[in-house]
């Protein structure tokens, strides 16, 4: 049974059903929630705003562009309909080309290591958005490793090179943090699919958006902070 994924919270109520689609595919919650993390990362080390910028475009292309777009075509299940295949594709591969060249520049002028962290991330995000090996790694643990610890190690190799005490300490948050996100959502895709008890759904959404508030939150406090204390 197809969930019909319009009806979620993070798509648009308002508008056609082509722009609440172009919306709710970029699963905007989740992908601020996975570039707060890299942001995170990155102020763990010196105040490098154009480093910050950039592991946050580099996130918010590769993961909020590229892996969803190919996830809504590649995978088994087409949660948003029959979509325009080639034509997302291009987008996708434009979209994580791009973020992969920034990555590049940046591991080319001092942070070699996000040559490492990028090809790891690479993987995860074709093996998991395209269902690789069976979808073997279409799987939470695939789910916190990629998107919930990497993209802190990420953030701090671009500023320093280095993995430090503090960035394993906030990749272990940002992990449980992932772990309880992923749980809370697949318990109410379930929900929605089945049409089950419209305020367990609701509880359940609004963890969802609890999460999503509060790691965005804490991200812009902690760069304020970061940047008051460096000034």
């Amino acid at each position: 049974m197809q969930v019909d994924r319009t009806s979620e919270w993070f798509v648009p109520k308002f508008g056609s059903k082509k722009f609440r689609i172009s919306i709710g595919i970029l699963f905007l919650p989740y992908t601020s929630i996975v570039t707060c993390f890299a942001a995170l990362g990155a102020i763990s080390g010196p105040m490098q705003l154009e480093r910050i910028t950039a592991i946050c475009i580099i996130y918010i292309l590769a993961l909020g562009v590229g892996a969803h777009l190919l996830d809504a075509v590649g995978g088994k299940t087409k949660p948003w309909g029959n979509l325009p295949k080639r034509k997302i594709w291009v987008l996708a591969i434009c979209a994580i080309s791009i973020a992969f060249f920034v990555g590049i520049y940046f591991a080319f002028l001092d942070s070699p290591w996000l040559v490492v962290i990028g090809i790891i991330e690479g993987f995860f995000l074709f093996a998991y958005s395209l269902e690789l090996f069976g979808g073997k790694f279409h799987n939470n643990i695939s789910t916190i490793f990629s998107w919930g610890i990497l993209p802190v190690f990420a953030g701090s190799v671009i500023q320093t090179n280095s993995i430090t005490i503090e960035t394993i300490v906030i990749a272990t948050i940002t992990g449980l943090v992932t772990y309880a996100l992923i749980t809370t959502s697949r318990k109410y895709k379930l929900l929605k699919r089945d049409n089950g008890d419209p305020h367990i759904i609701k509880k359940k959404e609004r963890i969802l958006k609890l999460i999503t508030i509060g790691v965005v939150t804490t991200t812009i406090i902690f760069l304020i902070i970061k940047y008051y204390n460096y000034i």
